[in-house]
């Protein structure tokens, strides 16, 4: 908090020079501030100096002077009626002939600045000279338009701040202006606490949207604040509204409300706070109203007062949430929906999440664990088969997202690879068609990566296509290594994409290990990171566990965190043998 508020303090003393600058250049080269200030920032921009750096080398102008030889007496008599203070300027115009500054031409002896300076000292000189912040807070635009276009000028209050020495000087004033003969007569005076209080009670209501109202009974006579006319839409000039009009002003349906409100003033005479709906010209407005009897000494009512706040926003507001709170309950019952079929089709499609296989030339071992977050449910998928020539089938995969598409994706790769396999095509040829499959059929662009390979058992030869997935990882003799592979792009991103093949040829106690992003990918940290981890728990896991794959896979999980991951984690470990 020190820090912020010396940071403001440091802002406002910049504000201070950058403004006392552009008067006294204002002055120097007797122009209009706004001009000034255009010179300042053009001077500072070609000298590529900070613009508060740039202002404080302009230099005080030498003080020019001028006291009038005599003042008249109609001016004498119009500057002692006021109890404020006074003066009366005339025009100082520039080279165009524009009106550019005034000059204090008479001062009454209560004219006093909110900086101090006193009536004698401000005859003859100028108003930017004497007072900079009638400048930077526009009091000086609003004397030119009185001069030029004779309207009259009024503010109470009005916030200001006067400029001295590098300083800023806040104050609320009252102001009035009026153009008399040649000249511009001004009046000021800083507001006492008891107006300031007044004001700030006054913003407090139309911030806070407060009205206040009283109606005497006894003589029908209604005193209103301004908000309250606002609030029930009426025009000032009608007066407030009678009481007994209230409940013409209200919508249909909270007739009873206001009904019982008067009653318990009048009849119960106890103080009632309501809410009710009235018709305003625009639209229905809410209003909040806190009412109160006044009684006399007989414990008649003689007046009733109340404290009105217009809480529309408010309604709308809740109305809002409570709509938004309906659609968020309708799109989790949605989800949950989705959750259910999609766990249904998982477990159609996927049955076994874990367990060994005996294939030829092979030992497969998966596991496969749905995400922390059940509404993350993704489309991982495995595949490992024999097919009518001999060979092996060994594929993995993962349909982008989650939820219901996700598990459709994989559903359609998966059933897809399943009969294709059939046609004894190379890995390569089934990538292909699997991606035409994905762009025809899936109704929205979705994508997917996947691993399609064939092992032969008879050469232990492994052939296979990598469509946008992490590489595969093999152990061999304790050392784990990630393989180099022809990486083509994932299924569905193009129409008709034909995909190359790579090949390895496997020993006996080889290790492969097929996996899913999940397995690498935790918030916080890069992917590479996460494969390195992956490929250096495999050598360990490996050496621990060589004999047993469900263990090593349990080891792998463990050691990388897999198990509680929030994404979808698949793992097929194949051993050769």
């Amino acid at each position: 908090m020190r820090d912020q508020l010396a940071r403001l303090r440091q802002h406002m003393r910049s504000e201070a020079i950058i403004a006392e600058a552009t008067a006294r250049l204002a002055i120097k080269l007797n122009v209009r501030p706004s001009e000034a200030a255009e010179d300042l920032a053009r001077s500072a921009r070609h000298s590529g100096m900070e613009l508060v750096e740039v202002a404080r080398g302009v230099e005080r102008p030498p003080d020019q002077v001028k006291k009038p030889a005599e003042v008249p007496n109609w001016l004498r008599g119009t500057l002692e009626v006021g109890h404020s203070s006074v003066v009366y300027l005339t025009p100082i115009r520039g080279a165009s002939g524009r009106v550019v500054d005034f000059r204090v031409f008479a001062a009454n002896d209560r004219a006093t600045t909110v900086t101090g300076r006193m009536g004698p000292d401000l005859v003859g000189r100028r108003l930017l000279a004497i007072s900079p912040g009638a400048a930077s807070s526009g009091l000086l635009e609003e004397y030119f338009a009185v001069y030029e276009t004779g309207e009259p000028f009024q503010r109470e209050p009005m916030d200001y701040v006067e400029v001295r020495d590098y300083v800023l000087w806040p104050a609320t004033l009252s102001v009035r202006a009026a153009r008399i003969d040649d000249g511009v007569l001004a009046a000021w005076r800083l507001l006492d606490e008891e107006e300031l209080l007044v004001s700030g009670w006054e913003r407090a209501q139309r911030l806070a949207e407060l009205g206040w109202g009283e109606w005497n009974l006894a003589s029908d006579r209604a005193l209103w604040t301004p908000q309250m006319y606002e609030m029930f839409g009426r025009d000032r000039s009608e007066g407030p509204m009678p009481l007994e009009d209230l409940p013409c002003s209200v919508v249909p349906e909270d007739l009873p409300i206001v009904e019982e409100q008067l009653r318990s003033l009048l009849e119960f005479r106890e103080a009632v706070e309501t809410e009710y709906r009235i018709l305003h010209r625009h639209g229905v407005r809410h209003l909040s109203m806190l009412s109160e009897p006044i009684l006399d000494a007989n414990g008649v009512p003689v007046k009733v007062r109340c404290l009105a706040q217009d809480v529309t926003h408010n309604r709308r507001r809740e109305r809002a949430l409570a709509v938004a709170h309906e659609q968020a309950l309708r799109q989790r019952r949605r989800a949950e929906e989705e959750h259910r079929i999609t766990i249904q089709l998982q477990n159609t499609i996927l049955p076994l999440r874990s367990g060994v296989a005996d294939l030829p030339g092979l030992t497969v071992a998966v596991r496969y664990l749905p995400g922390e977050d059940l509404w993350r449910l993704g489309g991982d998928w495995f595949k490992a088969r024999t097919i009518p020539d001999g060979r092996v089938l060994i594929a993995i995969g993962d349909a982008m997202g989650h939820g219901l598409t996700a598990a459709s994706v994989m559903l359609q790769t998966r059933a897809g690879l399943a009969g294709l396999a059939y046609t004894g095509a190379p890995p390569s040829r089934l990538a292909t068609w699997l991606n035409d499959l994905v762009v025809n059929s899936s109704g929205v662009t979705v994508t997917s990566t996947a691993i399609i390979g064939h092992f032969d058992p008879g050469n232990r030869m492994f052939c296979w296509t990598n469509a946008g997935h992490p590489a595969p990882i093999l152990v061999r003799d304790g050392v784990a290594e990630l393989v180099e592979s022809r990486t083509g792009i994932m299924l569905g991103a193009f129409d008709a994409t034909e995909y190359g093949m790579s090949s390895l040829q496997l020993q006996p106690d080889d290790l492969l290990v097929f996996y899913t992003d999940g397995v690498v990918e935790r918030r916080g940290r890069d992917l590479g990171s996460g494969l390195d981890a992956l490929v250096q728990a495999a050598g360990l896991c490996e050496h621990d566990e060589c004999e047993n794959l469900e263990k090593l896979i349990d080891c792998l999980l463990r050691k990388l965190g897999a198990e509680t991951a929030e994404d979808d984690v698949c793992v097929m470990c194949v051993r050769v043998l």
